[in-house]
């Protein structure tokens, strides 16, 4: 795959995504794995499952790398993220990025992944033991009662 920005239904190779960062110019490549957890706040998860919109979910992926590489200069950033039925422990987003110097990337690589909680179009849906929510937003801010917004209702903010 040739892309540094994607969305996925397949489980995530980290290795695919710290590939695309690997180069001479840099003296660190740091690795975020956010992974399926079995408790949240309290309420024993079964699993979640994904949904983006994905044509504006890998622009704003793409457009997070570009954030990056203005702030931090010498950056390369790749992204995945899966969407989807994940259990717990399956890795739901991966983040890569390569700096010259390791605190750079260390920088970067936690940016990237508040900025994906921010502005990218992806939802979940908690599975728990005493029921299901849409939890919304991925900062938990807003919630869904029944589904997240359609693809049609996103186009709006493309």
């Amino acid at each position: 795959m040739k892309k540094q920005f994607w969305i996925t239904n397949d489980p995530i190779q980290i290795d695919d995504v710290v590939d695309k960062v690997v180069r001479p110019e840099a003296g660190a490549i740091n690795t975020f794995i956010g992974t399926v957890r079995e408790f949240t706040k309290g309420k024993r998860t079964l699993y979640l499952e994904y949904q983006a919109y994905i044509p504006m979910a890998e622009k704003k992926l793409q457009q997070i790398g570009a954030e990056i590489e203005q702030k931090w200069g010498d950056a390369q950033t790749a992204i995945a993220h899966r969407i989807g039925h994940l259990d717990i422990s399956d890795t739901a987003v991966v983040i890569a990025v390569s700096t010259p110097h390791r605190q750079d990337a260390f920088e970067a690589s936690r940016y990237a992944i508040e900025r994906i909680k921010e502005i990218v179009p992806i939802w979940k849906k908690e599975h728990w033991e005493d029921g299901t929510s849409w939890i919304g937003d991925q900062k938990e801010h807003q919630s869904y009662e029944h589904h997240p917004p359609t693809e049609e209702e996103m186009k709006k903010y493309d």
